[in-house]
């Protein structure tokens, strides 16, 4: 138990203070960088560090889910999606390097409020945290496609990172339902709407 703990600590700290890894290439990087405007420059950045906030809630999510959950297949899906939600925080932090902007200064906040949520989804049982997991994908999906269509139309290095993120978190929710996923009751999903509204309008400028 204490090994766990200890390992779960680290994973925090990890997400938390050192760089992501990537496995796969960075989607766009073999664009060349566009001259934004500032004021576009910083637009995207917001928007950046809102999708990189996501991806940090992303993973205490996942851990807290795979902490809770009883099911060894579920708790294997739910390690795989952090994986590429890894690379998604990567791939994020490394264009609001590329576009002089910061993180929130808020990410220990973020990380522990997912983490919460996450341990009481995967308490109430497997099929109800994989619920909580494909409404919080269909959320996601459709709030990076409204990003998508706030870039500018130049900057496709932007957009590039976040429609291969929008089809991967598409994947992750189809999955969930897979793997036997309950439909959330319509006040839950109007509270988690709720809650992102409230992320990443802090988010944006924090």
């Amino acid at each position: 138990m204490l090994d766990r703990l200890i390992t779960e600590l680290d994973r925090a700290l990890r997400t938390l203070a050192a760089p992501a890894r990537t496995y796969r290439t960075v989607p766009g990087s073999d664009l060349p960088e566009t001259d934004l405007e500032p004021a576009e420059r910083s637009r995207v950045g917001s928007l950046m560090r809102v999708n990189h906030v996501g991806e940090i809630c992303a993973q205490a999510l996942y851990q807290g889910q795979a902490l809770t959950c009883r099911d060894p297949a579920v708790r294997a899906a739910l390690r795989r999606a952090a994986t590429e939600e890894t690379e998604h925080l990567s791939w994020t932090a490394g264009r609001l390097s590329e576009l002089g902007s910061r993180k929130s200064l808020l990410n220990p906040v973020w990380y522990g409020g997912a983490l919460a949520m996450g341990v009481a989804a995967g308490v109430i049982g497997d099929k109800w945290n994989l619920g909580f997991l494909a409404e919080t994908e269909k959320q996601v999906e459709a709030h990076l496609q409204r990003h998508l269509d706030r870039l500018p139309a130049a900057d496709q290095k932007s957009w590039r990172i976040l429609e291969q993120m929008r089809q991967d978190e598409r994947d992750h929710a189809h999955t969930a339902e897979r793997l036997g996923a309950a439909e959330l009751p319509a006040p839950v999903k109007l509270a988690m709407r709720a809650a992102s509204r409230l992320m990443t309008g802090v988010a944006y400028y924090v």
